[in-house]
């Protein structure tokens, strides 16, 4: 153990060297920066640093952008006493009020794993997966023949089968090396040409000289589809997680499963089936070709392919929230106690009566290549509005908050607990060449950010944290928040964000903001939260000057002083 602490201590030294040997050379403002180092990037020109504490040459990526209204608004007022304090939500996404029998968190990957199968095979109408790829071990092997399986099935029932498979993956991604995402695939589109669609989004920002330049690998920093959404039939679930054998037993990630939740399933194939629409159609002998009549996503015109997708997501958007709010308004607007009586005595004798909801899902979409900054809008407000006293959990695998973020963190009144990877937990660690030095740059990152925190004197409000596990790398993501006196968080998201510059801005992201007022939900949310920070240790400064050479400790966390006594000496220089 304690060679395995000194080696890691000094490939994460030597990655730091590495890393800024690298960016010596690199020249500044140049957009295509973020074509190598995308992952890493925030914006290229914060603007005079406020506080004359930031390396401008960390700041890799472009854009500067005004900033993003806060969207507020009261509880509607017809409503029962006691609704939640986020219904503002709804003026944005459509609200989907459900019971809290119907959500499992899931807390493992084999347990993700083992769902998707037993998801796959008992489906009859649909599969629908997002990804950002398919891998290509054994472990997908089996989930491809567990949708050749159900696919058989439906082939040999009587009539005309009914089960439709759609899979939407990112084009670079899923077309990376000799054998990928694409070929894992053609033998299913090959049988059952019918019933099988492979969508391979593109981003359109990656065309021209650029796309002729870059190299793969590289290229996928530019912009990627990154939603993680699969459904079979009306069971969804929403996660980080990637189809790979990874995330399938050693990368801890998220996973919720909403089940028999058939507004919230028709909602998300709608999505990918927008999104599909606009996206590179996978052939039977692995060509790719756009559906007639759609502009190209490189070869055609940028802005009127941007203006088309805008149209198919927002209609998407805007017509679920559409028929949500009418189903809202007959459920609790009724004026005619009467009508609503006779209805209520109808929908018992039918024994249709669906328990009243006590959990509400909105799903957060943002799309900035589309002008789509719904995640963005509604993220900045929640910490915004969090009031004293309030604490607010939130993780990343890739610790790179956008300006923004950063800035209503350290200007607001909640508590903050910030959990990320450490190096050894990173993906890239271990990695050859400049990826290997990616774990050092995210602890330049975190240092920087917490120097700042130190210097402004937040320590006890702002706290970070590293997660660490041996034999396991960590690319969880989310956010908690605990109302001011409560021991339950009330409102979780999940799904593909990081909060970063990525997210924001070059990706296709999804996530969902899951509010609850049942007990037993908050308590199954606050036990991820729980076990995630009980492996983690505490980030802190050593004879800190306010300057970016200081040392970064880590010890143990108190969170969790049952299963660690004392400090664990790992310092890691970024000299």
């Amino acid at each position: 153990m304690a060679a395995r602490k000194r080696k890691a201590r000094a490939m994460a030294a030597g990655g730091a060297a590495l890393w800024r040997r690298f960016s010596a050379w690199l020249p500044r403002g140049r957009l295509g920066l973020t074509a190598l180092l995308g992952r890493l990037s925030d914006r290229l020109s914060r603007g005079r640093d406020r506080r004359t504490r930031r390396s401008s040459w960390l700041l890799l990526a472009p854009l500067l952008t005004p900033p993003i209204p806060v969207i507020t608004a009261p509880p509607c007022s017809l409503c029962p006493e006691g609704a939640h304090r986020f219904q503002w939500i709804r003026n944005l996404v459509p609200e989907f009020g459900i019971s809290s029998s119907h959500v499992k968190v899931l807390s493992s990957p084999a347990e993700f794993y083992e769902l998707l199968k037993v998801q796959i095979k008992a489906a009859k109408q649909r599969v629908v997966m997002a990804s950002l790829y398919l891998g290509t071990g054994l472990l997908e092997q089996e989930l491809v023949d567990c949708l050749e399986e159900t696919l058989e099935k439906s082939l040999q029932a009587k009539g005309s089968p009914d089960l439709r498979v759609s899979i939407l993956l990112d084009y670079t991604r899923g077309s990376r090396g000799r054998k990928n995402s694409r070929t894992m695939l053609i033998p299913l589109l090959q049988r059952f040409p019918e019933q099988v669609r492979v969508s391979l989004f593109h981003t359109p920002n990656l065309r021209g000289l650029l796309r002729l330049l870059i190299p793969e690998r590289f290229n996928e920093t530019i912009g990627l589809q990154h939603i993680k959404v699969y459904l079979f039939d009306d069971n969804v679930i929403l996660s980080g997680a990637n189809l790979s054998d990874l995330y399938f037993t050693n990368r801890q990630d998220r996973y919720v499963l909403l089940r028999d939740s058939p507004e919230i399933a028709d909602f998300f194939t709608e999505l990918v089936d927008a999104i599909g629409d606009v996206s590179l159609q996978l052939q039977q002998d692995d060509t790719v070709q756009m559906m007639e009549g759609m502009v190209h996503p490189y070869q055609g015109d940028k802005v009127a392919y941007c203006e088309i997708a805008n149209r198919r997501v927002m209609e998407v958007i805007n017509s679920a929230r559409t028929r949500q709010e009418l189903l809202h308004a007959k459920t609790f607007h009724s004026s005619q106690a009467g009508s609503s009586l006779i209805s209520q005595q109808g929908s018992q004798a039918s024994g249709s009566l669906k328990p009243e909801p006590d959990t509400w899902i909105y799903p957060l979409i943002q799309m900035k290549p589309f002008g789509i900054q719904i995640d963005e809008m509604v993220t900045e407000t929640l910490l915004t509005e969090a009031e004293r006293d309030a604490r607010i959990y939130l993780t990343t695998g890739y610790f790179n908050l956008t300006q923004a973020y950063m800035d209503l963190i350290l200007g607001t009144r909640a508590e903050y607990r910030i959990l990320l990877a450490s190096p050894e937990v990173n993906g890239f660690f271990g990695a050859k060449g400049v990826a290997g030095a990616i774990p050092a740059a995210y602890v330049y990152i975190e240092h920087q950010f917490y120097s700042e925190v130190c210097c402004l004197q937040q320590q006890e409000r702002v706290q970070l944290q590293e997660y660490s596990r041996a034999g396991w790398t960590f690319h969880a993501k989310g956010l908690w928040l605990y109302l001011a006196g409560s021991d339950l968080p009330c409102l979780t998201l999940i799904g593909s964000p990081n909060f970063g510059y990525r997210s924001v801005h070059r990706d296709l992201e999804a996530q969902v903001a899951i509010v609850t007022e049942n007990k037993a939900l908050q308590q199954q949310l606050h036990q991820v939260s729980d076990r995630f920070w009980g492996c983690s240790g505490d980030v802190v400064l050593l004879g800190h000057t306010g300057n970016a050479d200081d040392a970064v400790a880590i010890k143990t966390s108190s969170y969790n002083n049952s299963k660690a006594a004392g400090a664990w000496g790992v310092l890691r220089s970024c000299q």
